[in-house]
C-alpha cells in the first residue's frame, strides 16, 4: 500500500520528469515523479475543476487547495488570484516537495505548501477550499475532507469539489447538503461534477 499517491512516503523509485501544460491560459512547467497522482499529465478532474474556478463571489481571504499533489490546482488559482494567499496541503511528502519546486519553477510567490493529513495541520479559515479528493484513499477520507471543510471556511466561504458521478458524486452531494444546508452542481464535464456549497452566515 505504501506506493499509493495518498501515502506519506511512497515506496517507489524516483523517476523525475518535466513537462509543460496550459491551464486557464497560463503555461506551466511541471516536475513530477513516481508515487504522485497523475504524474504524466494534469488529470481531467483537476482540469474540470479549474475551468469552474470563479472567486468573484467569494469573500476576501486566503484559499486552500486540499490534496494539492504536485500543485496544478493551487498554482493555477494563485495565478488567477495574485492578491490572495493560496495554501496547498497534502499528506504525500514527495508531492509536497514537487509542489514547492513547481511553484518556484513557475515564479509563483503567493503560495504556502505544507503537510497535512486532511485538516490535521490546517489552522486558518478560508474564502474558498478546492479539492480533487483522493477517491482511492477510501470513503472515510473523502467524507472527512467534505465535512471538515465547514469549520475551515469564512462566512460566505465556498467548498468546491470535483468528483465523478460513478465514483460517488451523488453521495458527496448528499453529504455537502447535510453539512452546509445547500449544494449545487456548478459545472459538468464528461461525467465529472463540480459541486459547490457555501457556508452561509
Amino acid at each position: 500500500m505504501t506506493e499509493y499517491y495518498y501515502s506519506k512516503n511512497p515506496d517507489v523509485e524516483h523517476a523525475e520528469r518535466q513537462w509543460t501544460f496550459e491551464l486557464r491560459g497560463f503555461n506551466f512547467k511541471f516536475t513530477t515523479d513516481n508515487g504522485v497522482f497523475s504524474k504524466s499529465t494534469v488529470d481531467y478532474g483537476s482540469r474540470a475543476l479549474l475551468a469552474a474556478v470563479d472567486l468573484s463571489e467569494a469573500p476576501a481571504g486566503p484559499v486552500l487547495d486540499m490534496g494539492c499533489g504536485y500543485g496544478p490546482i493551487g498554482m493555477t488559482i494563485a495565478k488567477l488570484a495574485p492578491e490572495r494567499r493560496i495554501d496547498m496541503v497534502d499528506v504525500n511528502e514527495r508531492a509536497l516537495d514537487l509542489a514547492r519546486k513547481n511553484s518556484e519553477l513557475n515564479q509563483i510567490t503567493n503560495v504556502t505548501v505544507f503537510e497535512s493529513a486532511e485538516y490535521q495541520n490546517v489552522t486558518d479559515q478560508y474564502a474558498a477550499i478546492f479539492t480533487n479528493p483522493p477517491i482511492r484513499a477510501g470513503k472515510d477520507v473523502v467524507q472527512n475532507i467534505l465535512t471538515g471543510a465547514y469549520a475551515h471556511l469564512l462566512p460566505d466561504g465556498e467548498l468546491n469539489v470535483v468528483i465523478q458521478k460513478k465514483q460517488g458524486a451523488p453521495s458527496a452531494k448528499k453529504t455537502m447538503m447535510s453539512i452546509f444546508g445547500n449544494v449545487q452542481i456548478i459545472h459538468k464535464d464528461k461525467g465529472y461534477y463540480i459541486l459547490q456549497s457555501i457556508k452561509l452566515k
